[in-house]
């Protein structure tokens, strides 16, 4: 495809990124750290910020779909679409990085292409609308939407939030009709996407371990989580010897050990090879001090990059349940709460991620992604990639969350490189 730029592209520059950034979290936090929860106030007055931003820098309009996702379209040459964003939305109390990141960094790729002349392929920043699930506990919902696996109806009609607010009439409230959300995956259809960038903050401790200031994300680790039922017989604690009793939590909690053994057996020497098993939450009935349980629920959160590893962990799970009921003489059931595949990221642009990371820092380290993001809603239906900037310390979803700022400077420059390689790779494709 013939260039049509006028001007070189400037050098890569995280100047105006750091400084949007500390304006939209001064405009939207409080001291109890970021508040723009989705669909509600302080979101809108982030994306009011956003709305903005654009105009003033770019003058752009922001478009937004049926979901209620926010884009803001470069034309380009050809209607081939690069897209690239990330969230606004927070958690209650959250940092001033997590979502955000990626969202400015991406006003800061259109200035940057919009001042060298018209880009050879149609550029999209994107804020997906409630990538967290705060208020209403349904993480993605704006990038399901637009990959098409959104059930809306099914999965939000119902949802309520702790002020007893209805999701349709928060939605309606932010100019989104539930019944129209599943329209958002034609809309983006339409525009042609062929390759989808994201940059986000780690949110672990695996590069400040690794003393490394930027990552290539590999892709996002699958998810098997479950509710798992020990049941056995609530007695008297003081009259039931400990041989005879059917103790319930005594069965979970040697699970939940059973558990972080198979995580630590089934995790490799490497970052890619890395899984987790966690058990999160524990609920004990009767649940007074002078009874054995008689029933106790306990969750189980399984990840790995690799599907097999996952059902083998799985598997591996299963039977531990089954041995710790039976040495306690008790019955076990197994719930189903969530089942994601892995979503390896696209080879084409891990490797103009390794070569961008590489430009910048010396080095390209890779791990993948143990929390989910909307760009693995977008893995399912456009190549797609991912830049972790180091968290330190290596928290989120906590005021405390943060990355200095030497190694922010370094992760906005190599999304710039990325975005850049990626305008040039999906201009050199084939129709």
């Amino acid at each position: 495809m013939p260039s049509v730029r006028t001007k070189r592209l400037t050098a890569p520059s995280s100047k105006r990124v750091i400084a949007d950034l500390r304006e939209l979290a001064a405009r939207t936090s409080t001291e109890r750290g970021a508040q723009r929860v989705a669909w509600g106030p302080v979101w809108r007055e982030a994306r009011a910020w956003f709305v903005e931003k654009v105009k003033a820098d770019l003058g752009l309009p922001v478009e937004t779909d049926p979901a209620g996702n926010a884009w803001v379209t470069l034309p380009g040459a050809s209607k081939r679409g690069v897209v690239f964003g990330s969230h606004l939305d927070s958690v209650p109390g959250g940092g001033w990085l997590d979502g955000v990141l990626g969202v400015v960094a991406g006003i800061e790729a259109l200035r940057r292409h919009a001042a060298a002349g018209t880009p050879p392929v149609t550029m999209h920043l994107v804020d997906w609308a409630d990538e967290e699930g705060a208020r209403y506990g349904r993480s993605l919902t704006g990038s399901a939407a637009s990959a098409g696996t959104l059930d809306a109806v099914k999965e939000l009609a119902h949802l309520v939030d702790r002020n007893g607010v209805k999701l349709p009439d928060a939605l309606r409230e932010n100019g989104v009709e539930l019944d129209r959300m599943g329209e958002a995956h034609a809309w983006l259809k339409a525009r042609d996407p062929r390759a989808y960038v994201e940059l986000h903050i780690e949110q672990g401790p695996v590069l400040e371990a690794m003393k490394k200031p930027v990552g290539v994300v590999l892709g996002t680790m699958g998810v098997e989580r479950h509710m798992v039922r020990f049941t056995g017989q609530a007695v008297h604690a003081g009259a039931t010897p400990i041989p005879l009793r059917q103790d319930a939590f005594l069965a979970a909690a040697e699970f939940a050990l059973a558990c972080r053994d198979i995580g630590l057996k089934f995790s490799g020497r490497t970052p890619k090879t890395r899984v987790v098993a966690t058990c999160g939450v524990v609920k004990v009935e009767p649940g007074f001090v002078t009874a054995v349980s008689g029933a106790t629920d306990i969750s189980l959160d399984l990840r790995a990059l690799d599907g097999a590893v996952l059902a083998k962990m799985q598997s591996a799970a299963e039977k531990a349940s089954r041995a710790a009921a039976k040495k306690n003489r008790c019955g076990v059931a197994w719930s189903p709460l969530l089942s994601i595949d892995p979503r390896p990221f696209d080879p084409e642009l891990l490797a103009l991620c390794a070569e961008s990371v590489r430009e910048v820092t010396g080095e390209a380290p890779k791990l993948p992604s143990g929390p989910l993001h909307d760009a693995a809603e977008m893995a399912g239906i456009m190549p797609t990639v991912m830049v972790f900037a180091q968290s330190s310390p290596g928290i989120s979803h906590t005021r405390l969350e943060d990355t200095p700022i030497p190694h922010l400077d370094k992760s906005i420059k190599a999304f710039l490189r990325l975005v850049e390689k990626t305008v040039e790779h999906v201009a050199g494709g084939d129709e």
